[in-house]
């Protein structure tokens, strides 16, 4: 009965039980679990959602919501039980509008990160969210998790890029605030609530995101650097070198960039020697890489940077990128990888690593800034 009446709620173009289908919604990204479900549902509209989420309520019938479902933790995909409903957001992958003069867009939370940047910068706006998976993770499962991405140094993690929020709770009820003041002062935020809650409070359907300026013309660097520690100084003197320009600094091991080099096709540290750790980092000084130049010297001079490459063109920084970016697919090819997300603040990352000792024999990369 719950599976005809949801086929109903969401037509014929709305749910699949092909099992063909299915596999690639029932399987998390590293391959490593794989689940069970009666049916996917892709709901066309906030409405379709609320009647599908009352439907299971009243079936006491659980639901899995899943984005683009580029998770590692199998937090996306159905257990083996075979009883639970996936939810899927694909469908609902309107821009809804852009309001150029007030810095906001409005947009279904089935849109591909990659469309929203795309769409901002067509009106010379600028998304600040980036990730390795933006290509095909929707921006549902972004604030779902809280994503922080390469730019959480200048923008803050997903929770800093909301306005307002549109949802469904667990008895189908739609709270809706969308709102886009930045001066919001009415009470409860209670958008937060369901920023990072994975879904266990309610379903994301749209959100109002805030937009900047174009950061202009950006200049990248990989800098290789002798310890974990180094990397914390090293921040601090870019950053007041370079004021609030610094857009990304990512920290990643040897080990790491070895295992991308040893499996990723096309790919190669431009350094003569290794070096224990090294530094991929962006900075938006508008191409004035003079002012790079002399911030990494000064750097070198204070013992905090053996060696480093300035990116000669926006090619050139992408092949940078692309390493970074292929650490997970070059874990998942040498085998099996745990992944955790930690945060700490800046001035305690020499302690949480303890340095020398415990960091220099870790293989994940490190981005706690």
């Amino acid at each position: 009965m719950l599976l005809e009446e949801l086929k109903t709620i969401v037509g014929p173009k709305g749910w699949t039980t092909d099992p063909d289908d299915l596999i690639s919604s029932l399987t998390e990204w590293r391959g490593l679990v794989c689940g069970k479900t009666p049916i996917a549902v892709s709901p066309a509209s906030t409405q379709e959602v609320a009647a599908v989420v009352r439907a299971c309520a009243d079936a006491g019938v659980a639901i899995v919501p899943q984005g683009g479902n580029t998770g590692m933790c199998a937090g996306a995909v159905p257990d083996a039980s075979g009883t639970q409903i996936i939810l899927s957001l694909a469908r609902m992958n309107a821009v809804r509008s852009v309001d150029v003069e007030n810095y906001s867009m409005e947009v279904e939370a089935g849109c591909i990160l990659e469309k929203i940047q795309n769409e901002a910068i067509a009106v010379d706006r600028y998304f600040a969210l980036s990730l390795g998976a933006e290509g095909s993770c929707q921006i549902g499962g972004n604030l779902s998790t809280n994503a922080g991405g390469i730019n959480v140094i200048r923008y803050g993690t997903a929770r800093a890029q909301v306005l307002g929020l549109e949802a469904v709770l667990a008895d189908g009820t739609v709270v809706s605030g969308l709102r886009s003041l930045r001066k919001d002062t009415a009470g409860y935020d209670l958008k937060q609530l369901f920023i990072g809650s994975e879904g266990t409070l309610g379903i994301i359907t749209a959100a109002t995101l805030k937009l900047y300026p174009l950061p202009g013309v950006i200049s990248t660097a990989l800098v290789a650097i002798e310890s974990a520690g180094d990397a914390v100084r090293l921040l601090s003197h870019l950053r007041a070198e370079l004021a609030d320009a610094v857009e990304a600094f990512e920290l990643v091991s040897e080990y790491v960039f070895g295992l991308v080099v040893k499996h990723i096709p096309d790919t190669a540290l431009p350094f003569a020697d290794s070096a224990p750790w090294y530094v991929l980092m962006d900075a938006a000084i508008g191409g004035n890489e003079e002012r790079l130049v002399t911030a990494l010297a000064s750097a070198a001079e204070a013992g905090l940077v053996s060696d480093a490459v300035i990116a000669k063109s926006s090619t050139e920084a992408e092949r940078f990128w692309r390493m970074r970016h292929s650490i997970a697919e070059a874990e998942r090819t040498e085998g099996k990888a745990l992944k955790h997300d930690i945060s700490v603040p800046v001035s305690e990352w020499r302690n949480f690593c303890n340095v020398e000792r415990q960091c220099s024999l870790s293989g994940f990369p490190v981005s706690a800034w």
